[in-house]
Parts: structure tokens; C-alpha cells; sequence
């Protein structure tokens, strides 16, 4: 059995909303920061790599 590899979004903001993006089979919504420095965040819930676009394809 292989695990799936955590999902990777480019996002407009710093400031994001994650509530796992499958309806009822989510999470409960959490609003995570990107921090400037880094420019991107892991979701905690469903280990989501969020990164913000002027970051893309530097992390």
C-alpha cells in the first residue's frame, strides 16, 4: 500500500482558510498564516502544503 503524497495549492494570500476542500469528508475549518520569510504553511489536519505565489517554485 502507498501513501499519497500531501496535496500542494498556490494561494493568493497570506492569511488562508483550509477545511480539507471534500465537503463533509473535510476537516473543520482552521485559518492558517504563511509566514513571509518561509511562504508557505502545512495544514495540521490534512497535511496540505500551502504556498503563496510569489514562493512558487522556490520551496
Amino acid at each position: 500500500m502507498t501513501t499519497q503524497a500531501p496535496e500542494t495549492r498556490i494561494v493568493q494570500a497570506y492569511r488562508i482558510p483550509c477545511d480539507g476542500g471534500e465537503g463533509a469528508l473535510g476537516h473543520p475549518r482552521v485559518w492558517l498564516q504563511i509566514p513571509h520569510d518561509k511562504g508557505y504553511v502545512e495544514c495540521p489536519y490534512c497535511d496540505a502544503k500551502l504556498v503563496h505565489k510569489d514562493f512558487e517554485g522556490k520551496v
